[in-house]
């Protein structure tokens, strides 16, 4: 007997989602000819005298084309330019890949970003960060170059935000959250505005608990718990330090799950299933959010009945077709 056709679930009064239209051509931004017009500020001649003290050289001050701001294109020394502390690791075979194919043509072509830190002046101290050009310094210096040139940006909030326009190496969820927490531990120390005023840097609330997990384990399964996370968190309302303490603690829920998790997964393998895909498996059964549209689930509630439910798991219950069938990626644990 053919089944019923379940019903489609209405969408009448959901409002829709507006697509973001093209901008007109040619109407936004500054002309080629003003790019380099205008009078420039003070803060911009400030870190062009600094820029020659340092020892390096400014070879045009100019305005982005898009929003006018100024900065500068300028030479510096490599030495005095090292990577932001939060942003990812650098990959080995990438800097040796890069270098490869710098040193086959025999240029650079592709400028960083830097910020001039003035809190890291001084003796023994690199006072430019570059939050974008990791890689490439490593290659740079892999080849063993004596200067670079980049775009230097006068404000440092930028250096912050860069994350936003780092294209230079695909991201994975292990090196996005690993820089969202590296940001947010570097900006407690001197920010004490709410969690919430920093959406732009931070990109997602569950990011900065999956940060905190891969640092506690960096074979974490992050990719498992982050739609759960993704859904359920939110931004805090609480100074950025007070943030952090509430995410540690609920960081540390989140690695007793996991651990809850891989014992029903010790279940699972000991009655003969032996799957990649048993960890979001098991996520995705005790998961209460599951079946559920809309709403507004409380993170901490979601974690509790997860982790009791975890506990509870009977692997005897479980059938080879239901696991074929179960949709997802394969365990994300990343060293």
């Amino acid at each position: 007997m053919a089944r019923p056709k379940a019903d489609k679930p209405s969408t009448q009064g959901k409002p829709r989602r507006k697509k973001k239209q093209a901008a007109e051509p040619r109407s936004r931004g500054i002309e080629p000819d003003a790019i380099g017009a205008g009078p420039q500020p003070a803060e911009l001649t400030r870190l062009a005298e600094a820029i020659q003290i340092d020892g390096g050289t400014v070879l045009a001050p100019y305005k982005d084309p898009l929003g006018g701001n100024w900065q500068l294109f300028a030479a510096l020394p490599i030495d005095l330019v090292e990577p932001t502390p939060y942003q990812r690791d650098l990959s080995k075979p990438h800097v040796e890949r890069l270098s490869a194919a710098m040193d086959r043509l025999g240029r650079y072509l592709d400028p960083m970003i830097v910020v001039r830190g003035e809190q890291r002046t001084g003796e023994g101290t690199r006072p430019y960060w570059t939050p974008n050009g990791n890689h490439r310094l490593a290659a740079l210096r892999r080849l063993g170059a004596r200067s670079v040139v980049a775009i230097v940006v006068p404000d440092i909030e930028v250096a912050h935000r860069i994350l936003l326009l780092n294209t230079e190496k695909a991201h994975n969820l292990r090196e996005r959250s690993l820089e969202v927490i590296r940001l947010a531990e570097l900006l407690a120390d001197t920010e004490t505005r709410p969690e919430q005023e920093f959406e732009i840097e931070f990109e997602e609330p569950a990011l900065l608990t999956i940060g905190l997990c891969y640092q506690e384990n960096g074979r974490f399964a992050g990719g498992a718990y982050h739609p759960v996370l993704r859904r359920a968190e939110k931004w805090l309302e609480v100074p950025l330090p007070k943030a952090l303490e509430t995410r540690r603690e609920r960081a540390a829920r989140v690695l007793e799950l996991d651990q809850a998790v891989s014992e029903a997964m010790k279940r699972l393998k000991d009655r003969g299933f032996d799957s990649p895909y048993l960890r979001p498996f098991v996520v995705a059964r005790i998961n209460p959010l599951r079946f559920k549209r809309g709403g507004n689930p409380d993170v901490d509630e979601t974690l509790d009945t997860m982790l009791a439910a975890a506990r509870r798991f009977d692997a005897g219950r479980v059938r080879a077709d239901q696991l074929a069938k179960a949709v997802g990626g394969p365990d994300e644990s990343q060293g």
